[in-house]
């Protein structure tokens, strides 16, 4: 158990999991460091993935993390909770196979339900790798997009309505037959769609981890990007059963640093805890953080850097879209808006009580124009 010179409290773990995840001294050299340090970065919502990679790749662009899912160096895929995530490609395969079958179990009833079975699946895999050779073929095409795809199991007797064409997809890309290639353009514009092309095409080479090898890599470095956190947070965040995550945890943990705090062990890497003697970076930073960003979502209890009676505030109604948020040394303390008026876009500053001091809003202003830079690029 650590014993250091500073005083814990929920800013400085806050600013400790800032810290970890890249978001105050200094970040990563570059978009697929960051993405692989973090393991995997929530990412359903493309335009707050790229934002949340751009906070953590200081002098980059929107287009540097649409380059990277183009080159395969950076891919986006469902590895847990069913939801998109940026990872490396190498971790994909892994990952997907502690996760996958769990996933699976929980939509069996729903596959029942839409009609779906095991033929149904490996049908549909061979219509996607014909369908995506013969785009190449004819047309240079990378891939094929979604709707090319669900064209191509209708023609072929496989119905797409009422989810079934978005099951069907999803479960073969939780099985490492499909996978989210580069980015579709249409009409000579890149849009938020990626094209399906065949997991082995995109994705040659793969790490080879069993499950409790791979449980004990996961756990490390979750900890070391997301800590300090607790072995729950790590098990709501990967789905891991507790009872696996807590084994896992004996296997690592002599290369982690445990500390305890409000009645809980958290973990954090030593490089982490070292901070607590030598300085805590980020008591004064102001951070605009993308909706969905690690920093918050990736944690069961969110109650250390957000307080509960300020939760609904960022996710109204608690319909699980998150707002954008504003993190000031640690703490969240308000949201933030992105505003249109004609072609005038800028962003706005909503905290939770009162109004920004001169400093706090000239940080939130500077954070703005790197925003809006960013996603011009």
């Amino acid at each position: 158990m650590l014993s250091a010179r500073t005083t814990l409290s929920p800013r400085v773990m806050g600013r400790l999991r800032l810290a970890s995840q890249g978001l105050v001294a200094g970040g990563f050299p570059s978009v697929p460091d960051a993405v692989r340090w973090m393991t995997a970065m929530q990412a359903q919502d493309l335009g707050s993935a790229l934002w949340a990679v751009g906070q953590r790749v200081p002098g980059t662009a929107a287009s540097d993390v649409r380059r990277a899912l183009d080159a395969g160096t950076v891919v986006r895929s469902w590895p847990m909770r069913g939801t998109l995530h940026l990872l490396a490609p190498e971790d994909l395969r892994w990952i997907l196979g502690i996760t996958s079958d769990r996933l699976m179990n929980m939509v069996a009833g729903r596959h029942r339900e839409l009609a779906i079975t095991a033929d149904d699946i490996s049908h549909c895999r061979d219509i996607a790798f014909k369908t995506v050779e013969e785009l190449k073929t004819t047309e240079g095409a990378a891939g094929a997009s979604r709707e090319q795809l669900f064209q191509a199991f209708e023609e072929a007797g496989q119905i797409t309505k009422a989810q079934r064409g978005i099951h069907l997809l999803g479960s073969l890309c939780q099985r490492a037959l499909l996978v989210q290639g580069p980015m579709a353009v249409s009409n000579g514009k890149v849009g938020v769609q990626q094209l399906f092309v065949p997991f082995e095409d995109w994705i040659p080479q793969s790490r080879d981890l069993g499950r409790g090898e791979g449980i004990a890599e996961l756990l490390f470095r979750y900890i070391r990007s997301h800590g300090p956190a607790t072995v729950r947070d790590f098990s709501w965040w990967s789905q891991v059963p507790l009872t696996e995550a807590r084994a896992a945890l004996k296997e690592v943990q002599d290369r982690l640093v445990e500390v305890a705090f409000g009645g809980a062990s958290y973990w954090l890497s030593p490089e982490t805890a070292a901070m607590l003697d030598d300085g805590v970076p980020g008591a004064r930073s102001l951070l605009a953080l993308p909706g969905f960003d690690e920093y918050l979502l990736g944690y069961q209890d969110r109650s250390l850097v957000l307080a509960p009676e300020f939760a609904g505030l960022v996710v109204p109604g608690k319909n699980g879209v998150f707002k954008r948020i504003m993190v000031s040394g640690g703490e969240v303390v308000g949201t933030w808006a992105r505003t249109v008026k004609g072609k005038a876009v800028g962003v706005v500053p909503e905290p939770f009580t009162g109004q920004l001091g001169p400093a706090a809003e000239r940080s939130f202003q500077a954070q703005g124009r790197a925003y809006l830079k960013f996603m011009a690029g």
